[in-house]
């Protein structure tokens, strides 16, 4: 079984020797399967000695942290989650302020510092805003791994840059740095730093490593001895265990499960009743079928027993119902409610009475432009619920969109998807960037660059150039150009033609969408689909006729015009 991510920790907080302690700290370490999806949570916070409310902003900025993080979507990066939260305790923070007797006066309000740690697989995500402190520890000394947000007046005063709740928007530092096992870190306020050389730490952590609890409370004890006249609070971190780069335990435990047989019409098969064989490839098995319990309609999706023995293809089988189940879209295949303890591998979605739009586009070879607006939008609101949840489809292609018999669209699908958070958890197995469709896919995925938003983008402006015109916009060459010069010499094919009625403009629109450098495509799916219904300015002044072919006889004009003058210039001289 994989090793699973293990920590040792010691805290210890004092008032010293003033009379209310405005620190405040705290860890959290959930079990599976947060642990591996979510990681271990530490948080230090300090008050200002200037405000009677800074202990209530501490308390706040930790609590809410160390629980808010892990309501975060599994599918969002540590990043990603720790920023949402913390910007939305500083809202809270500065609101408060703002609606107490201290709104002008925000040494006084309900400000605090944060010095925080994620320790997700073998990683460890540092946030801070303040002047705590991050330490790693390397024997007698101490590497500091965050800068003090202090702005000094003098020699003796200075105050703080940069905390939780001092204005409404929060500026906060962001770093990550890989772990080895034994790795320790010392969080401190300075009150405790600023009165303890590292030597003296170095030697209590190596002598109490089998009590970190007791090393902190000597790290404090003797910042109190040297006379420091502050709140007094330490935390160190030490990692003890990292989780293996093969598969996870969770992942294991799913896929020890048998494969399902080859399933028929009318066999009854873990609560549910197969209705008939919807589809079937060398990967995977799709069966149409009833749920006994509710009598609702299903898709049931079996994987190959040929592939029993690959491991990254099990996971990436299972990975799409765990997309599923996190997106909330009608614009997105909804993996099936599971309320029974399943006895195989398999996966249930709903089902969609409908068609491809692969199907579609061959029974609709000649869409008029209004038609290919509506459906490129829905795919576009589908695309969405995947980058908010900081997630790319990589695969978006007609094969992979379905059109119901309302005219819903929807996406299918999710394979090739990257999900973040899990990309950030080496516990997952490791595999090669998943590619889609190579006519579909964009063009840094051939260089080997990772894919953005402006990847998934690219794909959609394909769909609505073929939808349009039968065809892609850049042939099979896309595939075949494995450097960014070949990439730029790709010649991209209007859309205009004498058979269709579509305005010049639209054709600007798709060709930006899928220009070969993402940096010149739509930045977001948004503008894209507005675009396609207004007239951009920019592509009508692009695409306007010549002077001379609007106005004739204002250009000719204009040219004797010019004429006169220089005649009139040369007849002065």
């Amino acid at each position: 079984m994989a090793s699973l991510l293990k920590i040792s920790t010691g805290q210890y907080s004092d008032k010293g020797r003033k009379t209310l302690n405005q620190d405040f700290y705290g860890i959290y370490s959930p079990q599976e399967p947060l642990l591996t999806s979510k990681g271990i949570a530490i948080a230090l916070a300090d008050g200002i000695s200037s405000s009677d409310v800074s202990h209530i902003a501490s308390q706040t900025a930790v609590t809410s942290f160390l629980e808010d993080y892990f309501c975060t979507s599994e599918a969002w990066s540590v990043k990603k989650s720790a920023q949402c939260v913390l910007n939305a305790t500083n809202s809270w923070l500065h609101s408060q302020s703002q609606q107490s007797q201290y709104r002008y006066d925000k040494d006084r309000g309900y400000v605090c510092t944060l010095s925080a740690m994620i320790i997700k697989s073998a990683t460890a995500h540092i946030f801070h805003v303040g002047d705590a402190r991050i330490y790693q520890v390397h024997g007698n000394a101490l590497e500091q791994l965050t800068e003090d947000h202090r702005l000094w007046i003098s020699q003796e005063e200075s105050h703080l840059a940069r905390a939780l709740g001092i204005n409404q928007q929060l500026e906060i530092d962001y770093q990550s740095l890989p772990l080895e096992k034994g790795d320790t870190f010392l969080l401190a306020t300075d009150g405790v730093y600023e009165h303890v050389n590292a030597k003296f730490i170095g030697h209590v952590i190596e002598d109490n490593k089998n009590d970190l609890d007791k090393a902190a409370q000597a790290i404090v004890a003797e910042a109190y001895e040297k006379g420091s006249t502050d709140n007094l609070t330490t935390q160190i971190i030490r990692i003890d265990e990292l989780p293996g780069k093969n598969a996870s335990e969770i992942y294991q435990a799913l896929t020890e499960l048998p494969f399902p047989p080859v399933l028929e019409a009318r066999m009854d098969f873990d609560g549910y009743n197969i209705v008939r064989e919807v589809h079937a490839s060398s990967r995977s098995h799709v069966y149409l079928a009833t749920d006994s319990e509710t009598n609702i309609q299903v898709i049931i999706k079996a994987p190959s027993i040929d592939l029993r023995d690959d491991p990254a293809y099990l996971e990436r089988f299972l990975m799409e119902e765990w997309v599923g189940r996190r997106l909330n879209s009608p614009y997105v295949l909804q993996s099936g409610p599971q309320t029974r303890k399943r006895n195989y591998v398999y996966i249930v979605t709903e089902f969609i009475d409908g068609q491809t739009l692969m199907q579609w586009m061959t029974d609709n070879p000649k869409p008029d432009l209004e038609t290919v607006r509506g459906i490129i939008e829905q795919i576009a609101r589908g695309l969405s619920a995947f980058h908010r949840q900081e997630m790319l489809h990589q695969d978006l292609r007609p094969a992979n969109i379905m059109i119901d018999s309302t005219g819903t669209v929807k996406i299918i699908d999710f394979g090739s998807t990257r999900v973040a958070g899990i990309m950030e958890t080496t516990a997952t197995i490791e595999q090669e960037n998943l590619l889609g469709t190579a006519q579909y896919s964009a063009p840094e995925y051939f260089l080997g660059e990772s894919g953005t938003p402006c990847s998934d983008l690219f794909s959609l402006g394909v769909i609505a150039y073929q939808m349009l015109t039968g065809r892609l916009p850049y042939g099979a060459q896309v595939a075949k150009c494995k450097t960014k010069s070949a990439q730029n010499k790709l010649t991209y094919n209007t859309v205009l033609n004498d058979d269709r009625e579509i305005p010049a403009w639209v054709d600007e629109v798709i060709r930006k969408a899928v220009h070969p450098n993402p940096l010149k495509r739509y930045e977001e799916l948004s503008e894209f689909i507005y675009d396609l219904r207004h007239p951009n300015k920019e592509f009508i002044n692009k695409t306007r006729p010549p002077l001379m072919e609007r106005n004739p006889v204002l250009f000719w004009k204009s040219v004797s015009f010019i004429l006169m003058i220089f005649i009139i210039m040369l007849l002065l001289r």
